[in-house]
């Protein structure tokens, strides 16, 4: 085969080959915009997440803070029945002794039907007094289940509030460091561009001066040339010349 034949299939083969490479190109771009858009997805999901989390935790402060209102209103007016509750049995109490003094003065009288029914007054009273009391223990009990549940309302509250407020303080110092970062950084391009500017023109003036000094030198070597040829120590180009035409005429001659 001929060297001719054997480039012309190699530009067959690059021809055929040529489609291929176009076409996996665009199939190796589209991979990296799908794997593009699905990190910015994450990310996007991601960021919803965490500012959806702190929403619900907010939404879950105010939840608690409201029942925890409830709870006190709950607790003041257990307490104020509580209180009534313990007047009615201090009441009821001061009764049976006064009912139970006179049947004492009656058992001393001897007035026994009369005893009697004092004995069925003090009945009804200790009855009255029962109930009292059951009223006094079971709000006290209110009181002390409603406190405990105020305690873990108030101490979810705080614990959730802590978290928010790290998690926000946090983010507050990140961006701050972040913006300082960032102008830090602006400024550090600012001032090695500024640098790199001060050094081309420093080489610029080294340069020129340099230049300037190669000038001034030959116009010294100019000067001291001129200074010789004047001196005759050195020939000068016309007389030269004029050596050159006056050997030519003497040997024409």
């Amino acid at each position: 085969m001929s060297t001719k034949d054997q480039s012309g299939g190699r530009r067959k083969a690059r021809a055929a080959a040529a489609p291929e490479t176009e076409a996996a190109e665009p199939s190796a771009l589209w991979r990296r915009l799908v794997t593009a858009v699905r990190g910015g997805v994450n990310e996007l999901g991601e960021a919803i997440a965490e500012s959806q989390a702190l929403r619900i935790l907010d939404q879950e402060i105010r939840d608690n803070d409201a029942e925890l209102h409830r709870v006190r209103a709950a607790l003041a007016e257990t307490m104020a029945r509580y209180k009534v509750a313990q007047e009615h049995l201090a009441a009821s109490n001061a009764k049976l002794d006064e009912y139970e003094g006179y049947a004492l003065k009656a058992l001393k009288a001897g007035e026994d039907t009369l005893l009697r029914e004092i004995a069925a007054k003090i009945s009804l009273l200790e009855i009255e007094r029962d109930g009292h009391a059951g009223q006094v223990g079971g709000f006290a009990d209110g009181i002390a289940h409603l406190r405990k549940v105020a305690a873990q309302y108030e101490s979810t509250i705080n614990r959730l509030k802590q978290q928010v407020d790290t998690v926000r303080a946090t983010e507050s110092v990140q961006r701050a460091q972040a913006a300082v970062a960032q102008r830090r950084e602006g400024a550090d391009v600012r001032v090695r561009s500024a640098l790199d500017s001060l050094e081309r023109i420093k080489r610029r003036q080294a340069e020129r001066g340099a230049q300037m000094e190669a000038a001034e030198t030959l116009v010294d070597d100019d000067a001291l040339d001129a200074k010789l040829r004047k001196a005759g120590i050195i020939a000068d180009d016309d007389r030269a010349e004029a050596v050159l035409a006056r050997l030519k005429q003497k040997h024409g001659g």
